[in-house]
């Protein structure tokens, strides 16, 4: 079963969120909070809370921090309202870029979006302009290790609901239908695997490799311009 393969983004992107931790932290907190506040306080009937819950753990994010987060979105305790924005447009080398927002303030969070897209030399679309390209998909990573035998695990992925599984240079890539994520997470869990990555996100139908260095500077750049906005959660292309 063939993959979109996220394996070689997965220990740059930790690298990057370590670095900046206190930032991160609070964006796993807006996430949880609009997360709780959309699907109720518990991860068993919620994907979502279950997939920023996995995030918070991952980034070493303390207890107290993500049950006040939890408490905040369903109304125990006080806080701000938060609102789920996608923003879609256009990279360099014609790469499609979705980013998602959580803000406060939709008429901070749009300019400060349209102004990273410029700066970056990329555009800024209108609303459906690339997000046809990309399908809502629980993705669950597992490191290659001694003991896990890749028939074995592809098979236990399968008949617990999972849609594809790939073998991706160090690991092992298992995507799910978001209805399904709960249940494939729940059931590896209990087989004793750990994951590398476990969350809901964007995957691309098709990816773009892009071959001119120039033009990766480029797109790195303003991949970074816009993780570096406060508003700013997650951000999705199809570039290989």
């Amino acid at each position: 079963m063939a993959g979109h393969s996220k394996w070689n983004n997965i220990k740059h992107k930790k690298g990057k969120e370590d670095a900046k931790r206190a930032k991160v932290f609070t964006k796993i907190g807006r996430e949880l909070m609009v997360a709780t506040k959309e699907g109720g306080p518990d991860p068993a009937f919620n994907p979502a809370l279950l997939s920023a819950i996995d995030k918070a753990k991952a980034a070493n994010m303390p207890n107290d921090n993500i049950e006040r987060a939890i408490k905040k979105g369903s109304g125990e305790l006080g806080g701000k309202d938060f609102e789920e924005l996608i923003y879609e447009g256009y990279g360099p080398g014609g790469i499609a870029v979705m980013v998602s927002a959580l803000t406060d303030n939709r008429n901070r969070t749009a300019p400060e979006v349209r102004h990273a897209f410029e700066k970056g030399t990329g555009n800024l679309g209108q609303e459906g302009s690339v997000s046809y390209m990309f399908q809502r998909k629980g993705m669950i990573g597992i490191e290659k290790a001694d003991g896990i035998d890749e028939e074995t695990l592809m098979m236990q992925a399968i008949e617990l609901g999972a849609e594809d599984f790939s073998a991706e240079g160090e690991g092992f890539e298992i995507t799910t239908a978001v209805a399904d994520f709960n249940t494939v997470k729940k059931g590896l869990e209990e087989e004793g695997y750990n994951f590398v990555i476990c969350e809901l996100t964007y995957i691309p139908d098709n990816t773009i490799a892009v071959e001119d260095e120039e033009e990766v500077e480029k797109l790195e750049k303003l991949i970074d311009l816009l993780e570096d906005l406060d508003d700013v959660q997650e951000v999705y292309t199809n570039w290989e």
